[in-house]
């Protein structure tokens, strides 16, 4: 790879980086339509490295393109929602039971642990997007342990469509303090092995974010 691939790479990178935060902070709303030069005008580059951070949020079913005009954020209705949380349940769930059985978390308890660490850090700093890639480490992290990359993929794309939206409101309201909070309760069940408490947990920490989704009180 060139010097000028990588530049260009780095580019798009620090554009895709700026792009999901301003869908965190709401900025960047879902259904309406952005174009990669508008974007760009913003952070003072070329439409390249921008068009192809849209690009990449495409593949990830968070923006769709529209013709001669230039993306769209795709909304997610009551119905979408409540579909990706029900699969996210059938196979997040059982999953994480299966890596407890496995009895393979205790002996890399300190790495995990560095990322449960690292998403408090983070909401207490408020860094939405920071929080989000460490909890997408940690629950794909483990994951991986089952060595199925068709799982991992599968779950790592139902994540991205839902949890960049409606993050700031979260922890606005002090929700996301406990949801973080929740992933120190998952590690310690894992790391003992025990399929059954990890499942509980799992649960729960899925029901609190579709409690948010929907506007629930997750204290009732």
């Amino acid at each position: 790879m060139s010097m000028e691939q990588l530049e260009r790479t780095s580019l798009r990178d620090q554009a895709l980086a700026v792009i999901r935060q301003r869908l965190v902070t709401g900025e960047i709303a879902p259904g309406e339509i952005y174009s990669a030069s508008a974007i760009a005008s913003t952070l003072g580059v070329s439409n390249s490295p921008v068009r192809e951070a849209m690009l990449a949020l495409v593949e990830q079913g968070l923006m769709e393109p529209v013709r001669n005009r230039g993306f769209r954020v795709v909304p997610l209705s009551a119905e979408d929602r409540q579909n990706i949380h029900d699969l996210r349940l059938m196979l997040e769930v059982p999953a994480m039971g299966r890596v407890a059985s496995a009895k393979v978390v205790k002996a890399r308890k300190a790495e995990f642990q560095e990322m449960v660490d690292s998403i408090i850090a983070k909401e207490r700093s408020s860094d939405y997007v920071g929080f989000l890639e460490s909890d997408r480490q940690f629950h794909l992290g483990l994951l991986s342990l089952l060595k199925n990359p068709f799982l991992t993929s599968i779950v790592g794309n139902l994540r991205d469509q839902t949890r960049l939206f409606g993050l700031r409101e979260l922890g606005e309201h002090g929700l996301l303090a406990a949801s973080a909070r929740e992933h120190q309760g998952i590690l310690d069940a894992m790391a003992k092995g025990d399929a059954k408490l990890t499942e509980k947990l799992m649960t729960e920490h899925l029901e609190r974010i579709r409690q948010h989704q929907f506007g629930e009180d997750p204290t009732r």
